[in-house]
């Protein structure tokens, strides 16, 4: 899984900063690993200098093989705060997208059947 941080102009992308995300990312998702090829985190800070409430925002994309792409966005009044709870909305749809498509209606799917019992 490849991990990209992206900053705007108003939030200073240290090295520290980057390895801390990917470093976050890769253990919130880690569970997802196979299954994803590129999550895209972008940082921003809304409201520039000014201190006002959520103005933090971090926006997380996943792209999984073969599937379409999913993103959740997150506010918050710090950084960190903003792209730890972007993380958990992440984990949280890409926990009950996959989960979905394994266990259609409570069952495992005719497929998913078919191709554990080497019938296909």
């Amino acid at each position: 899984m490849q991990i990209l941080v992206n900053t705007d102009h108003n939030i200073h992308g240290s090295a520290k900063l980057v390895e801390h995300v990917e470093a976050e990312v890769s253990s919130a998702l880690e569970r997802f690993g196979d299954r994803l090829t590129r999550v895209e985190v972008h940082l921003s800070d809304e409201n520039a200098d000014r201190e006002v409430g959520e103005d933090k925002r971090c926006v997380m994309e996943a792209r999984g093989a073969g599937a379409a792409p999913v993103a959740v966005t997150h506010h918050a009044g710090s950084v960190e705060d903003a792209f730890t709870g972007a993380a958990h909305k992440l984990a949280h749809l890409l926990d009950s997208k996959f989960t979905k498509a394994a266990n259609h209606k409570g069952a495992e799917t005719i497929r998913r059947m078919a191709a554990d019992t080497g019938l296909v």
